[in-house]
């Protein structure tokens, strides 16, 4: 699926492109833009995969696969924007780098502030402040904290046995955290917070992909059905607006899966999965384009410089840090191997 997640870190790229650029929202349904419906595909994709993981892997040997593949290559990505990208963008806005280290909010505090995965710091100093989307260095980031939110909803479900024996759990937990989108005004009449909303908007997408583990765990996947989930998620998302994205987060998956296991990926990517990295580094890259004024000749070109730009230091990432991280890891022998389960 390697190819299915590049393709949806690209279109992440394509929908942030505009309003970075100062052209609006870009493409849009229901008031969710084209990158939002992206990061939907990438947590049903990701649901299915990591609850695919758990049910494989010891608690111990999955939390730590599970912290490695995110946290290492994060933590890089912070630094290089705060040795590399902000750096550069002041010398290309004042031609000094005066004051970069101490004016606030300074480079120290956005490591610092945004190291628990929650992004809390978007902005370093004045580096950012005449581009048409000002003071914000990476707005893909804040998916992270709650992509590993999941990743523990799962790690705790994994440890009961009624789990990883059947589907119900995983479809009651998943109709549950719709219905709990469904009515998030209620939320907000309780006091909780935005980062509670978030969650819950993105949760029922990562639960969806869980459902359709299990249910190509032990039916696989057919043709027919995988036609009639897209048919059936694409109506669900174009003709129900708020929460039809959410309920068709299963037949969605199914449907990515499916288109997956018939479209070929070449052998280069299907070897190296750099969709994570261009993931992370497309918006600082944007950010730095448009502020050598690349976005002036025109949105085609704009798109095109990013993405080359962004492939590069994505490859960088996944053989430079991901891929040792995660091979690292695999060295590590479990402590206790998984509960069994019926297929």
């Amino acid at each position: 699926m390697n190819l299915f997640r590049l393709v949806l870190a690209a279109t992440v790229l394509f929908a942030h492109a505009w309003y970075i650029a100062g052209r609006g929202v870009g493409p849009a349904l229901h008031g969710e833009n084209l990158g939002g419906w992206a990061v939907a595909g990438f947590f049903v994709l990701s649901g299915f995969l990591i609850t695919r993981s758990r049910l494989r892997t010891a608690a111990g040997e999955y939390l730590l696969h599970r912290v490695m593949r995110i946290y290492p290559a994060f933590l890089v990505c912070l630094l290089v924007t705060v040795l590399i990208f902000a750096p550069v963008s002041l010398l290309l806005s004042n031609g000094s780098l005066a004051g970069y280290l101490s004016t606030a909010p300074s480079p120290a505090q956005y490591v610092w502030g945004n190291l628990g995965l929650q992004i809390t710091q978007y902005d370093i100093g004045a580096t950012l402040d005449s581009v048409p989307y000002p003071n914000a260095w990476n707005g893909s980031l804040w998916t992270l904290y709650f992509e590993f939110l999941c990743y523990l909803t799962v790690w705790v479900l994994g440890g009961w046995a009624f789990f990883r024996r059947s589907i119900v759990p995983a479809a009651t937990l998943f109709v549950l955290s719709v219905l709990v989108w469904a009515n998030i005004s209620v939320a907000t009449t309780l006091g909780l917070d935005q980062n509670f909303v978030l969650f819950f908007k993105l949760l029922p997408f990562f639960l969806g992909g869980a459902v359709a583990h299990f249910v190509i765990d032990r039916a696989g996947i057919n043709t027919i059905v995988g036609i009639l989930s897209l048919a059936v998620s694409l109506s669900l998302i174009v003709f129900v607006p708020v929460w039809g994205g959410q309920i068709a987060a299963p037949f969605l998956a199914y449907g990515l899966l499916f288109l997956s296991s018939v479209i070929p990926q070449p052998s280069l990517i299907a070897r190296n999965d750099i969709s994570y990295g261009f993931y992370i580094y497309a918006w600082p890259v944007q950010q730095l384009v448009v502020l050598v004024g690349g976005h002036r000749a025109g949105m085609a070109v704009y798109i095109g410089v990013t993405v080359v730009i962004t492939a590069i230091l994505a490859t960088a990432s996944w053989w430079a840090v991901e891929r040792p991280s995660m091979r690292a890891v695999r060295k590590i022998r479990p402590s206790a191997e998984p509960v069994a389960h019926n297929s």
